[in-house]
């Protein structure tokens, strides 16, 4: 027996795609199959329930192996990533410190901030690192990048490693215009890179013209606008030094792409895959030396966008599959956000569970075993194709307006990302986005104002609301200044409903949400529920209640317990004789809400009722309207 090989599922017959359709469209009976069934993805394409090999044979995506041109599997027979910790901008001695703590702790991948570039702060910072195994990334105000350049190279010629170096220096003359909407000069940018390229010549492994396309991601961007402005931004590199006289080789080797990770996963894997592919077929058009000159150098950063102040540690279940993304992906390397980065420093707690976070995932999951474990699978060959198309078509649409510096110029790169940003805002307002503690299933009793520390993201996006914002600065003491409407959103995705909350914690009173439920069991909890978790998004204290025997008792309950909203959850038939009983009883006393939206709305808002809440209710607008009325200061 142990040598007959079983097939299995042979029992079963064949099932053709028309034959599924017509079984699924029967299920359905009538409800249109694209209505029901196919998602509608803000990238500009649509998927299916369910994909078959038909799909994918014709697809040129799965005729390569990890390692291969165009590297849309990798660009690597294995997956080793590397893990990456950024070090707080300190003293150098002690950043050293910190920095040789954490590379016994399972890291093999080091990012500092320098603020004084000196030869004597970066030996101070790499001293006791061993630089052939460890690799090293420096970010720095721009204005100071030649002399980190300077001080980096002199460092490590002095200690012989120049050229065993793996590293990177975070070059982005860009930062400006998407912070501040400051001018791009691209003659200028031009010629400081070149003197860049000159100065870590002698440094083959350094990385120093970055692609920072994680600020897209942060800002709100969608995921085929932060990969088809990447590849234009790569490009634009390629086309400003090679006509400044530099090779197609010299360029492309020093590009490194700094990429957002959202928590989008599949999408997110595919968009890895799809930017490889679609560098590598770039880069070739500048006729390198070699396609090995075409492969990708990609850093992959968990979001902070879509990070929450309240119910913070749902942030490492949105990192964890962030990571998780990135690492099937076959990324080069990753940095893990931690978890309380909107309201604070990252303190030693938080960095040591976000470096766990990829630890786990090499170690428990054993993700770092197989390269591309996705390679093949029906759906993920797909989403390659259809993302790449997409970022593709933006990319050209770059290129035709003249490339990427020109876009950014002109504002339209900022303009469409500010734009995703605005529609993802007014669909967390809508819940068609749900970030889970924030615009849905909230701690009502949560409190957060005191943890949040000055200069966080929760800190500034406060100040901002209220005017009192304070400009950026790195310390260089240069002119930043620019048109503040070509400037990036900075906003996370959390920040209206975390400010509502805030309000409410101000507040010297904070409202009680009483839910008066009555009638049918099964629709006045269902409704219970719902209400709850919409006032609770506001911060207010909930009141629950199994039901009542009539509207007379709800109302004196709601009285007693000095309520400030008396939320009426019945079904929609008993609100015709419940909801003008219980707005008359009540007499203005509170403000009256009816949970739903009956098909006897217009009758009771004849009678005076006029607040209503329900599935397509803007909640963030409703409850702001309540904080204006009930909130006293």
């Amino acid at each position: 027996m142990a040598e007959i090989k079983e097939k299995l599922f042979e029992q079963f017959p064949p099932v053709s795609q028309e034959e599924w359709r017509a079984k699924v469209d029967a299920d359905l009976k009538g409800v249109p199959f694209e209505k029901k069934l196919v998602w509608r993805t803000n990238e500009g394409f649509s998927v299916q329930p369910m994909y078959r090999r038909s799909d994918i044979a014709d697809l040129k995506t799965t005729d390569s192996l990890p390692g291969e041109y165009p590297y849309v599997r990798g660009t690597r027979d294995n997956n080793h990533w590397l893990t990456r910790q950024e070090v707080l901008p300190i003293d150098p001695a002690e950043a050293n410190a910190v920095a040789l703590d954490v590379l016994q702790k399972g890291v093999n991948s080091l990012g500092f901030t320098v603020k004084e570039p000196t030869p004597e702060n970066i030996a101070r910072l790499l001293q006791g690192i061993d630089l052939e195994s460890v690799e090293v990334n420096f970010r720095g105000c721009v204005r100071k990048n030649l002399e980190l350049a300077k001080a980096l190279v002199a460092v490590l010629k002095e200690r012989g490693a120049e050229k065993t170096f793996r590293g990177s220096i975070d070059y982005n003359p860009l930062k400006r215009a998407f912070r501040h909407g400051a001018e791009v000069d691209s003659a200028a940018i031009a010629k400081e890179a070149c003197e860049l390229l000159d100065i870590v010549k002698d440094v083959p492994g350094l990385k120093v013209l970055a692609v920072d396309s994680e600020l897209f991601n942060n800002a709100g961007a969608y995921i085929f606008q932060e990969l088809g402005y990447a590849l234009a931004w790569g490009a634009q590199w390629m086309t400003l030094l090679t006509e400044a006289g530099r090779s197609a080789t010299e360029v492309a080797r020093r590009v490194k792409f700094n990429m957002g990770v959202s928590s989008n996963y599949f999408m997110e894997l595919a968009k890895f895959r799809a930017a490889r592919m679609l560098w590598a077929q770039i880069a070739e058009q500048y006729k390198p030396e070699s396609k090995e000159d075409c492969k990708m150098a990609c850093h992959a950063v968990t979001s902070r966008f879509n990070q929450t102040l309240y119910d913070a540690h749902v942030n490492l279940l949105r990192s964890q599959t962030e990571a998780m993304s990135a690492a099937l992906a076959g990324v080069d390397s990753i940095t893990v956000t931690p978890f309380d980065a909107p309201y604070k420093t990252p303190d030693e707690f938080s960095e040591r569970i976000a470096r766990n976070q990829q630890l786990l995932l090499k170690e428990e999951s054993h993700l770092d075993k197989v390269a591309d474990p996705a390679g093949g699978s029906y759906y993920v060959e797909t989403l390659t194709v259809a993302i790449g198309q997409e970022a593709w078509k933006l990319f050209l649409e770059v290129e035709d307006k003249g490339g990427f510096f020109a876009c950014v110029n002109s504002g339209d790169v900022q303009a469409a990302v500010n734009a995703s940003c605005r529609k993802r805002h007014d669909d967390m307002a809508r819940r068609k986005e749900i970030l889970l503690g924030t615009n849905q299933f909230p701690n009502f009793n949560e409190m957060a104002a005191e943890k949040i520390e000055a200069g966080s993201s929760a800190a500034v996006e406060e100040a901002k609301v209220k005017g009192e914002e304070e400009g950026h600065s790195c310390g260089c003491g240069g002119n930043c200044a620019g048109d503040p409407a070509r400037a990036l959103s900075t906003a996370r995705q959390a920040s209206d409903f975390e400010l509502l909350r805030l309000q409410t914690e101000a507040a010297s009173n904070r409202p009680k949400a009483f839910m008066l439920t009555i009638g049918n069991l099964a629709m006045r909890l269902a409704r219970a529920q719902f209400s709850s978790n919409f006032f609770g998004c506001a911060g207010y204290e909930i009141l629950d209640n199994i039901g009542f025997k009539s509207v007379e008792e709800g109302i004196n309950a709601a009285m007693e317990a000095k309520a400030d909203i008396v939320v009426l959850c019945s079904s929609d038939d008993e609100y015709a004789e419940f909801a003008p009983e219980a707005f008359k009883l009540l007499d203005g006393r509170a403000e009256f809400v009816v949970a739903g939206a009956p098909a006897c709305a217009e009758e009771l808002k004849a009678a005076g009722i006029q607040n209503f809440i329900h599935v397509k209710s803007d909640v963030l607008e409703t409850l702001r309207g309540f904080n204006a009325r009930l909130l006293k200061k």
